[in-house]
């Protein structure tokens, strides 16, 4: 990963969860699914989405007729999900993006809300990267995301607040350089949030880690992914 975090074709994800409150960008290269409720944003977007997968039980009555609508014109463009499954919506869309041969996937509206269903996106990002591919759940306010064996750069742009935290007992070889709080080959562990509010110091700035997997809190100006 370089210093421009998302620079892949991604295939993109609109949640239930909070929306952002700009205009999300799609280029012709991505794939967007509408997951469940999430195609009401899409709509109000004007976005239209290659799939839209769900269970549909957080989808308004009037969206419930249109998405039947849309499968008895093009029903390749409608996943019908069953209530009583394993497999949350999202995770289910990622594995059809994977299938697809995608590694990037960005995910809207898959914080806020519930908080259950933010720990289970949370660990949909797991999910990505024990497959070989990279998630980021995006907010208004912030991005998360995972650094597993691995060095990540952030350009001297980069602002604002920055957390990790372990999620696994030990995460080791630590180090943060280009921060407010800089770091060398330290252990992180998941019972001491230590790694809580870094700050971005105009600086290019870089996050390794030898062993194990942190999870990423990113500050972000609205509408920018850098």
């Amino acid at each position: 990963m370089n210093s421009k975090l998302i620079t892949k074709r991604s295939c993109i994800l609109v949640g239930a969860g909070e929306p952002p409150s700009y205009q999300i960008d799609v280029s012709a290269q991505d794939y967007l699914v509408a997951v469940d409720g999430g195609y009401e944003y899409c709509r109000q977007w004007g976005l239209v989405p290659d799939l839209i997968l769900g269970d549909f039980d957080s989808v308004s009555e009037t969206m419930n007729a249109e998405i039947a609508a849309i499968q008895k014109e093009k029903p390749d463009k409608i996943r019908v999900l069953p209530i009583m499954k394993d497999d949350t919506d999202t995770l289910a869309a990622l594995r059809i993006g994977l299938d697809k041969g995608y590694c990037s996937f960005i995910i809207y509206g898959g914080i806020g809300g519930r908080t259950d269903h933010t720990i289970a996106n949370i660990q949909c990002l797991q999910f990505l990267k024990d497959h070989g591919a990279d998630g980021y759940l995006v907010s208004d306010r912030e991005m998360l995301f995972l650094i597993r064996n691995e060095r990540v750069k952030f350009p001297p742009k980069s602002f604002g607040l920055f957390s990790l935290f372990a999620l696994q007992n030990q995460v080791l070889g630590v180090t943060i350089r280009g921060m407010k709080y800089p770091l060398e080959k330290a252990m992180l562990t998941d019972a001491y949030p230590i790694g809580i509010s870094n700050e971005f110091i105009g600086e290019e700035a870089e996050v390794t880690v030898e062993r194990g997997t942190l999870l990423a809190v990113m500050q972000l100006e609205s509408g920018n992914m850098m």
